[in-house]
């Protein structure tokens, strides 16, 4: 399971038949506290990933650079033959599962309605929506979970 950025676009290969597959780097940031010098160091990994068929043509159609995903899925180690004859390694994400989560367009439209206090129309008057308190001043609304 990673949350992260895409470091590009999706790319995609088409096969013959129909079948597909998509590619794209994932960068998780871990960020925390040097004790010793009290200042903040965020380390960047890459990962590359890899999804298939309708699970990659959808992510070409609405993902670009920047935005943020949820997958999941299975490391798949995987080695070839350079062009300089040398093998070479590498390690995949295969996603068997994912979740849009922000679209840097988002992103930038949230910042700049914090920014000017007023809301936006469009995408991000349900993002606005979504992130009020809990505490507003409708009426509530009973549901039947038992916490």
């Amino acid at each position: 399971m990673l949350i992260g950025h895409l470091g590009d676009e999706v790319k995609i290969h088409f096969f013959e038949g129909g079948n597909c597959i998509g590619r794209f780097p994932l960068a998780t940031n871990e960020t925390y506290t040097n004790k010793q010098t009290g200042e903040r160091v965020t380390n960047t990994d890459w990962h590359n990933i890899v999804v298939r068929n309708k699970a990659a043509e959808i992510c070409e159609k609405y993902l670009s650079k920047g935005d943020k995903i949820y997958v999941e899925g299975r490391l798949k180690n995987r080695q070839w033959q350079g062009e300089d004859g040398n093998t070479r390694y590498t390690t995949e994400v295969h996603v068997q599962d994912f979740t849009f989560l922000t679209t840097k367009k988002e992103s930038m439209a949230n910042a700049q309605s914090s920014n000017q206090n007023q809301p936006q129309q469009g995408a991000t008057a349900t993002t606005n929506k979504a992130n009020e308190p809990l505490g507003n001043n409708g009426p509530e609304e009973e549901d039947d979970l038992p916490f």
